[in-house]
């Protein structure tokens, strides 16, 4: 290890681009690489299998690439994987992945406020903002341009689609499809994220056709596999169509609730069997 005036604990074998600034107190280890005109606050640990891209800002207190906190690691030489343009702020904890994926990825562009905890091998899309103290667990994948609320918690192997906006204060058990709001206790559709598509320029056209298929799919209170064979039948093929129905059948833990009334002791009633 080497250091920088006393202040900075930083291996001298880490990767480090041009027109980094680092803050004092922070730590690099060994396997690091780290981009190009990256801002690094104080009090950061960057430890090994870090790997982070170009223009990221990383606040005081952050913990990145620490290792899993899951018993089945075992040393593994793993990452995590960090691209352009991504903010990282005060106290976020991220660890990198276990054998069974490898990684951690976090995609360009993402905003994670505040005490977000990212778990091993979970793979973040492009343009996300995790608000503050959100907490994912192991093994969770979410899609582009997706927003979850302060203290959202989400249950491992959970997908999340792109475009989603969770929130805050949810509890996420099942997978949330691409395009849709999800809020409520339990977990439930509240309809689509028309604002959020519209600021991503989707078409009027195109925002009336999801929600077409989300009236099929979230509120006839169809079981799930009629209700995917009916958007076959009556909603016409479009790639929003295809990408719809393959999260649903692709996924393993079951889909969060559709619309229903609530029952008179205010409890949502449980969806049709399939």
């Amino acid at each position: 290890m080497s250091y920088d005036n006393g202040l900075q604990f930083i291996h001298p074998n880490a990767k480090i681009g041009q027109g980094v600034t680092i803050g004092p107190f922070t730590v690099i280890e060994e396997d690091v690489v780290i981009g190009d005109n990256c801002r690094i606050g104080n009090n950061v640990s960057i430890l090994n299998g870090a790997r982070i891209g170009d223009n990221c800002q990383i606040f005081p207190g952050a913990v990145v690439s620490a290792i899993p906190q899951d018993l089945k690691y075992k040393n593994e030489n793993t990452t995590l994987e960090i691209g352009n343009n991504v903010i990282i702020r005060e106290c976020c904890t991220l660890n990198r992945g276990t054998v069974e994926a490898g990684r951690t990825a976090i995609a360009d562009g993402c905003l994670l406020m505040a005490y977000v905890h990212v778990a091993h091998d979970c793979f973040v899309g492009k343009g996300c903002i995790l608000a503050n103290n959100v907490t994912l667990a192991g093994h969770i994948e979410i899609g582009n341009y997706a927003r979850l609320g302060g203290m959202v918690a989400v249950h491992q192997f959970v997908r999340i689609g792109g475009h989603v906006m969770i929130g805050g204060g949810s509890l996420v058990r099942k997978d949330v499809p691409p395009y849709v709001v999800a809020a409520r206790e339990p977990l439930s559709y509240a309809g689509i994220n028309r604002v959020g598509l519209h600021r991503a320029k989707f078409s009027s056209d195109a925002i009336h056709h999801i929600e077409d298929i989300y009236r099929i799919l979230f509120v006839r209170g169809l079981a799930v596999k009629k209700a995917l064979a009916t958007i076959e039948a009556e909603i016409e093929p479009s790639p929003y169509r295809d990408e719809i129905i393959d999260f649903v059948r692709e996924g393993k833990r079951g889909l969060m609730k559709g619309f229903r009334s609530l029952q008179p002791n205010g409890r949502v009633p449980e969806p049709a069997l399939d």
